[in-house]
Formats: structure tokens, C-alpha cells, sequence
């Protein structure tokens, strides 16, 4: 008969100790059953993956937990001290978490006298809330943050702040969340509301001079004046057009009217010949080609009718009329 091989916290085993289940897993020597609380798509190697059957635990919804109490007091032979509303609270406390509501359950029976009925308010004297699921390296950690940013996204401002309070209450450092609302502020608004990265900054100072908890409540204004405030991607869409065209285009040399001429030479060359100054041209914009030759006009930015972006598309579809007329 094969072994049954059980593997705790498999994930703190390195990739070559990994590497070894391989050979005796395969020729069926052991059946390989391994735990843990890292995501494994990160925590273990593909050969290893690719092998087994991954099985998630969810964690375990009120009902569930007080299925467990209801079992652990059929086993202790006595009830809960509690009253209805405490006995749901601590489910609450367990916060998904079965053997945690386990634990909970025992200190409350050490902690009851003769008699003695808890209710809400004497729950929580008799255990310390528990820690929040949080690890500010892990799943958790990313699970929140991707949500924050999807939620303010999606303009959703009671979300966002939920979610920003999730981390905070979790012990996530503040600076953290200040940098990633000023990337919020200029990938999902950019120029829709070009005051969004204004307040972000500020945010962000704002809490460098008060510290916690003071400084957050600058942070949470920020939250909601981005999750409230239009949305737009074209300037990140416009920068990732750019960025692919100039890798792909090589180096160009742009139109000599708009290159310097120093030098005798260089202006014989023709570098800045006919070069049309815009302040001297009516609307203060001359019409002339920027584009190198071999490449040809190109449009990258692209603003949609929302927030500022409308006016800035107005101008563009201004200048375009007035280009085609002049020639550009």
C-alpha cells in the first residue's frame, strides 16, 4: 500500500525540497496531501501544482460558526453563559474562523462565575477583539487594496472608505495607502479632474504633518473626492500608445524646422528653417508638422466627453480644424 503523506505549512519548503515529493509522488510511493495558508500559486512550484488537485477553505459564514458552539456545548455538556445577541456577536468575533470561535467559546466558560449570563457588553469585556485577517505581505494585503482601487474605479465612495477602514483597522501603514490614491488619482482620473492628484498630494502631506490619527481623516477626504469625482483613462492609454510607438518606431529624427541651430553648419543644414513661432500665428497656434517624416501624424490621446476632458476635446478638435486649414 502507498503512505498517505500529510504536509503542514507546506509552503515553507523551498523549491528544491519541493522538487523531491516529485519522483515518489509519481510512481505512487506517497500520496502527498499538503496545507496551507499561502496562496499557491505563489507559495509552491508549477511541477509540484501540476500534480495535485488545489481544494480552497472558505472561511466559515455565522451559521456555520454556530453550528461549532452549538457542537462544542453538546460535547461540554453545558451551554454558553451568553444571551441570543452575544452568542451572535461572537460568531462575529471569530470573523470566519472556526477554531478561533472554539478558542473564544473556552474563555468564556473559564471566565463565567456560577450563574453568570454575558451579554453584548460583557462579551466584549471578557475577550479581546480579535485581530482582522491581514498580512501585509500576503493575500490579504492585495485582496484589499485591489479593492479599493476597484471600487473607487467604479465610483462607489461608501465602498472605497469601507475598504480603506478594513486596512487601516488592520494595522496597514498610512503612507502606503497615500501613494497608491495618488496612482488612483492619475491612472483611473488623470485629466477628467485634474484637481484629483491636487488632493491626493495634499492628502498625502497632509498626514505627514499630523501623523495618526489626525492625518487620516485627510486620507478618507481624498478617498471619497476620487471616488466621486470623473473618471478617465485616455491620458495612461495615450502615455501605453506613445511608449509602444517610439519602441517600435526606432529612433526618428524629427523635422528639421523645429530642431536648434546653433552653429553656421547646422543652420546651412537647414535645422530650424521656416520654423513657424506659435505666438506670432492668430489663436496662437501655427498649424506646422512636429511628426518625423518616415512616421507621419499619429493620435495617441483620445478624451472622452466627461469632467475637464471635455473642454481639452473641444480644443483638440479646434486645433485639428484650424490645422487642416493651415495646412499642417
Amino acid at each position: 500500500k502507498g503512505t498517505l503523506l500529510f504536509v503542514d505549512e507546506i509552503h515553507r519548503f523551498n523549491r528544491a525540497q519541493q522538487d523531491a515529493f516529485l519522483p515518489v509522488m509519481e510512481d505512487g510511493t506517497i500520496t502527498l496531501v499538503g496545507a496551507t495558508t499561502e496562496n499557491p500559486s505563489f507559495a509552491l512550484n508549477a511541477a509540484l501544482l501540476s500534480r495535485a488537485r488545489v481544494l480552497t477553505f472558505k472561511a466559515l459564514d455565522e451559521a456555520a460558526l454556530l453550528f461549532l458552539l452549538g457542537r462544542a456545548e453538546v460535547l461540554e455538556g453545558r451551554e454558553l453563559p451568553l444571551t441570543p445577541e452575544a452568542r451572535q456577536q461572537l460568531a462575529r468575533f471569530a470573523d470566519g474562523d472556526g477554531r478561533a470561535v472554539l478558542t473564544l467559546a473556552e474563555e468564556i466558560w473559564r471566565a463565567a462565575k456560577p450563574g453568570e449570563v454575558f451579554d453584548e457588553a460583557g462579551l466584549a469585556e471578557v475577550i479581546q477583539r480579535r485581530a482582522p485577517i491581514y498580512d501585509k505581505a500576503q493575500d490579504g494585503h492585495y485582496n484589499l487594496i485591489s479593492a479599493l482601487h476597484k471600487t473607487i474605479r467604479g465610483s462607489d465612495p461608501d465602498a472605497a472608505l469601507y475598504y480603506f477602514a478594513r486596512m487601516l483597522d488592520a494595522g496597514e501603514d498610512p503612507r502606503f495607502l497615500a501613494r497608491r490614491l495618488v496612482r488612483m488619482a492619475v491612472e483611473d482620473i488623470g485629466l477628467a479632474d485634474p484637481q484629483a492628484l491636487i488632493h491626493a498630494r495634499a492628502a498625502a502631506e497632509t498626514y505627514e504633518q499630523l501623523g495618526s490619527p489626525e492625518g487620516e481623516l485627510a486620507l478618507a477626504n481624498c478617498v471619497i473626492y476620487l471616488a466621486t469625482a470623473p473618471k478617465s483613462n485616455a491620458a495612461y492609454l495615450a502615455y501605453k500608445a506613445a511608449m509602444r510607438t517610439a519602441k517600435q518606431a526606432g529612433s526618428l529624427t524629427p523635422p528639421k524646422t523645429i530642431l536648434n541651430a546653433p552653429t553656421k553648419l547646422m543652420r546651412e543644414e537647414g535645422y530650424g528653417a521656416d520654423y513657424a513661432y506659435d505666438h506670432d500665428a492668430p489663436d496662437a497656434f501655427s498649424g506646422q508638422n512636429y511628426w518625423p517624416d518616415a512616421l507621419g501624424r499619429q493620435y495617441f490621446y483620445d478624451p472622452p466627453e466627461r469632467g475637464f476632458e471635455r473642454e481639452i476635446r473641444k480644443r483638440l478638435e479646434y486645433w485639428e480644424k484650424l490645422r487642416q486649414e493651415r495646412g499642417g
